[in-house]
């Protein structure tokens, strides 16, 4: 009940400061859309309405406290003017600031795939393409997935499956200007919305 109440505080403080700026203003930079009064942000090939009075699901997408953290802190964090693209690939471990949930990260994400999946992978390229996710042609993996998490940060998702000489494992790589979008909590829960989607 505490943790419900203190997130509510949190999520209103978040619109406050949306209704604070011209939201509306950053579609561009964002790469989305406007419908009326709210932002259309897909996230992960599910797509949510931001504004000032809410953070709400489009066609049954489920709104959890994460998707409302993720999505309002976007629109928020939203870099003025664009960073340029970056050709370069990381772990999440590799952005500065991100050690305190290099663990977290880890566990919630790339551990969660590889024990989740071990055996499986052409379930988990199902999985993927149902996220919307499309094959990269990379032959040092059994599988290699782009996934969009969001218009500006997309995700490349690499895995090799168990074998008589080592177990899964997997990576996820973010562009280096996703660091310009997100702070490295949210970018985090980037990495754990997705295992969720995966194991769902």
């Amino acid at each position: 009940m505490q943790r419900a109440a203190v997130f509510d505080q949190t999520y209103r403080q978040y619109l406050a400061k949306i209704g604070a700026i011209d939201y509306l203003s950053r579609a561009d930079l964002l790469g989305v859309e406007v419908d009326g009064t709210a932002l259309i942000i897909p996230l992960y090939n599910r797509s949510y309405a931001v504004s000032s009075k809410g953070i709400e699901g489009l066609g049954g997408a489920a709104v959890n406290d994460a998707v409302r953290v993720i999505l309002a802190k976007y629109v928020l964090t939203c870099p003025i003017p664009l960073p340029p693209v970056s050709d370069k690939w990381m772990t999440y471990r590799e952005f500065r600031g991100a050690g305190p949930l290099v663990s977290y990260f880890t566990s919630t994400t790339n551990k969660n795939i590889e024990l989740h999946f071990s055996g499986a992978t052409e379930r988990l390229e199902m999985r993927c393409k149902e996220l919307g996710g499309r094959i990269e042609d990379n032959n040092s993996y059994d599988l290699s997935v782009r996934l969009q998490a969001l218009p500006r940060i997309p995700v490349v998702l690499n895995f090799n499956d168990a074998d008589d000489m080592f177990p899964a494992a997997c990576s996820i790589l973010y562009q280096a200007s996703a660091e310009h979008f997100l702070d490295m909590e949210c970018l985090a829960m980037t990495g754990t919305l997705l295992a969720g989607k995966l194991l769902r």
